[in-house]
């Protein structure tokens, strides 16, 4: 891999960044105690970072296309200086193999207690701090306490190296299984001889070019028909809650909160839908009872969600960049009950996927596809503000994969992933399933939104009660 443009959704996100914005996504992952010492996981980390190739390529600006950019290999790559170790001073423990909840003395409702709280908080305050942009945009830290105590791995990359998808399969190589099964992969490519490739003409046949054309003229019309959507759809005086609409301050707080997955899904088989509706709907509930607890008037118009859907296919694998779109989805905070809660988010995801994930407002990705480099760089200014008059919050949900991972012999406990936040935006939600729990990181900008970890405990208690409306057992 030598060089490579960035695509027109990846050069947008490259160029929306600003100091009080930056534009990378996170996770946070905990593990329980294990057999190495802290020097021997920083060291695994740092060659498994640097075994991955993604991870030694740097942006650089380029002649043409005009106003373009592109990957190329760091010639002076050294791993460690993305590759840190931080000591969580007085953290307290978590006793040993807690999951962060109660059971370690912590605070209820699968909140963080202990080490894991001095984690979440020192984590919240590294992700302000936007990449070195002369560097490939990535950074791990590795956030430790006592010794034989849990410790944490903090991963930042940058959006434009990665949507969320992409994302975890690039910090996927830093576990054990993942990174064994790649060097096994390796070895055996090793052995094998390279086929012959034929010769072929660079030049594209007539078919190639009736092909390409067809497909342009289709790409064009699509992205008409979503900017015509995405202006019907913009708020041109959006009146929702102070706290998502509040001026940014650059600073960043970070809440995680554990949710049970058999839980989620009783739920869901008895109102149906998918067992992310029933997500969105504790948010939506979760939302509302915060808003209350803080004395805020609930808006007229209900916030809306941006909810991002992978436009990859189905058991194909991860390209390099960004290949998402999205759907809006307004959350009924309006209605006083968790079932017809849910039942609105149920409705209004069916709609959405209905339509499908290339049409309508939140399928502004397939607009960035159709502009050149030169727009992205100039109008990247304007467009950053557009995101407050479309939609109030980000919420997303990150599948990781279905085994059993860890670090150095050390069990991955959780992982709670980070979305970041777009200009005018405050609050951004990220779910990822693993090992029977629903990991959730809530990042909020500091100031606007000081209390997010109650809102992070109002998840815990809206599914609480959508399991009590829910429970069919007399």
């Amino acid at each position: 891999m030598s060089s490579e443009l960035l695509a027109p959704l990846d050069l947008a996100f490259w160029h929306l960044e600003t100091a009080d914005h930056p534009m990378h996504l996170g996770a946070l992952a905990r593990f329980d105690p294990g057999p190495g010492d802290p020097g021997d996981v920083l060291e695994l980390l740092a060659e498994r970072a640097a075994a991955i190739p993604r991870l030694r390529m740097r942006v650089q600006d380029v002649l043409l296309p005009v106003g373009g950019a592109a990957w190329s290999v760091d010639k002076t790559f050294d791993v460690h200086r993305h590759v840190r170790h931080i000591h969580v001073p007085d953290a307290g423990s978590d006793g040993g193999g807690s999951d962060g909840g109660g059971s370690d003395g912590g605070p209820p409702g699968g909140l963080p207690g202990g080490f894991t709280a001095e984690a979440v908080r020192l984590a919240g305050e590294l992700m302000e701090r936007p990449l070195e942009r002369g560097l490939p945009p990535w950074e791990m830290y590795l956030l430790t306490g006592e010794p034989g105590g849990p410790f944490a791995v903090l991963v930042k990359l940058h959006h434009a190296l990665a949507d969320g998808m992409r994302a975890i399969a690039i910090g996927a190589g830093i576990f054990d299984e993942i990174a064994g099964a790649r060097a096994m992969a390796s070895r055996a490519a090793g052995r094998r001889r390279p086929r012959p490739v034929p010769p072929r003409s660079w030049l594209p046949g007539p078919l190639n070019v009736a092909g390409a054309a067809r497909g342009r003229i289709e790409e064009l019309g699509r992205a008409l028909g979503v900017g015509a959507s995405v202006v019907r759809a913009s708020r041109l005086d959006p009146r929702g809650t102070p706290a998502l609409t509040a001026a940014a301050s650059g600073t960043r707080r970070l809440a995680t909160v554990d949710l049970d997955l058999e839980e989620v899904r009783r739920v869901r088989r008895v109102t149906g839908g998918t067992a992310n509706d029933v997500l969105l709907a504790v948010f939506a509930g979760a939302l509302r009872h915060w808003m209350l607890e803080r004395g805020e008037r609930l808006p007229i118009a209900d916030p809306r969600a941006l909810v991002p859907v992978s436009r990859r296919r189905p058991g194909g694998a991860p390209g390099p960049g960004n290949t998402f779109s999205a759907y809006l989805l307004d959350l009924p905070i309006g209605d006083p009950d968790p079932l017809g809660r849910l039942d609105s988010v149920r409705r209004g995801m069916d709609r959405n996927k209905a339509a499908g994930p290339s049409r309508g407002a939140g399928a502004v990705a397939v607009l960035a596809d159709q502009l050149p480099p030169l727009a992205h760089r100039f109008g990247a200014p304007l467009a950053g503000g557009a995101a407050r008059m479309l939609f109030d919050v980000l919420v997303t949900n990150v599948p990781l994969p279905r085994s059993t991972l860890s670090l150095g012999g050390s069990p991955l406990r959780a992982l709670h992933p980070m979305a970041p936040l777009a200009r005018g935006q405050a609050l951004a939600v990220a779910m990822s399933p693993y090992g029977g729990q629903v990991h959730i990181g809530l990042v909020a900008d500091g100031k606007a939104v000081p209390d997010v970890d109650r809102l992070a405990a109002c998840m815990a208690d809206e599914l609480a009660e959508l399991l009590k409306l829910t429970d069919t057992s007399d």
